[in-house]
């Protein structure tokens, strides 16, 4: 099954929108927002304005691309990139809705999302997980990534080379 990340727009961000609210919780996809629990109208407007506000691109105010990840034409999750002011480095997080987790689609989006990096200019990548997401921590590892736990993070960095 081909993968293919697919900038937002607003129209496959409420695609992914949907696909969060059946198959993932806010606090998977998204910083937190106060109020009662779940996908209230209050999170779901909160999503929207987060990835909205990230639509210009690296040469935007963010300097943030935000990638759907797209299996069969579905969004299965998203992954983003974002420059660092020097543009040298990069910085990347992730989520896959529970349904298409364990299936090498986060290895596979990582891959590409470093492949985009590259093209943008950055010679390495980092992120940060937690140490409980074993799984994240794995996808890291398999695309070569160096990892530091330091107290309630897991740091770490991809280098991409010359």
């Amino acid at each position: 099954m081909p993968l293919v990340l697919t900038p937002l727009d607003d129209a496959l961000t409420e695609r992914l929108l949907e696909t969060a609210r059946v198959d993932a919780t806010p606090e998977e996809v998204m910083p937190p927002v106060d109020g009662e629990p779940g996908w209230t109208r209050a999170r779901e407007t909160f999503f929207r304005a987060f990835h909205q506000e990230r639509q210009a691109g690296l040469t935007g105010p963010h300097r943030t691309v935000m990638y759907a990840i797209m299996i069969n034409d579905q969004p299965r999750g998203m992954i983003r990139l974002t420059l660092d002011a020097d543009g040298a480095t990069a910085e990347t997080g992730m989520w896959l809705a529970r349904s298409a987790r364990g299936q090498g689609l986060g290895t596979r989006a990582l891959h590409a999302l470093l492949a985009e990096a590259g093209k943008a200019g950055a010679r390495a990548v980092r992120a940060d997980t937690t140490p409980a997401n074993r799984a994240a921590q794995a996808v890291l590892r398999r695309a070569g990534a160096t990892l530091e736990p330091q107290g309630d993070k897991v740091y770490a960095r991809l280098e991409l080379g010359t």
